[in-house]
């Protein structure tokens, strides 16, 4: 068993639940969460609110999978992000199971 979390901003929702029931997830969870980019890196000058970082309206996906239906949901997140034009790319992290009740 895996657990999967999967955080992307709230304009991809559909494409997220869509991903995960094409790859045979029965259930999982979600909520709305605030994403915060630190961008102190960029030059505040060229920033028009003056700010260093910003916040993203986003969703944190909660996904316990069976080891074998990974492969496929990690492709399609994969092909998903580089059909895409923005900056904006969804996360996932894999984390492995030791034990379930």
């Amino acid at each position: 068993m895996k657990l999967l979390l999967i955080t992307a901003i709230k304009e991809f929702e559909s494409e997220i639940k869509n991903i995960l029931v094409k790859s045979g997830v029965k259930s999982f969870t979600y909520s709305t969460v605030k994403g915060f980019k630190n961008d102190a890196q960029s030059n505040v000058v060229d920033n028009w609110f003056a700010s260093s970082y910003a916040e993203t309206d986003s969703l944190l996906f909660t996904v316990f999978v069976p080891e074998e239906n990974t492969p496929l949901i990690l492709k399609k997140i994969e092909e998903f992000n580089l059909g895409q034009e923005t900056l904006s790319k969804v996360h996932i992290a894999l984390i492995a199971l030791e034990q379930q009740f």
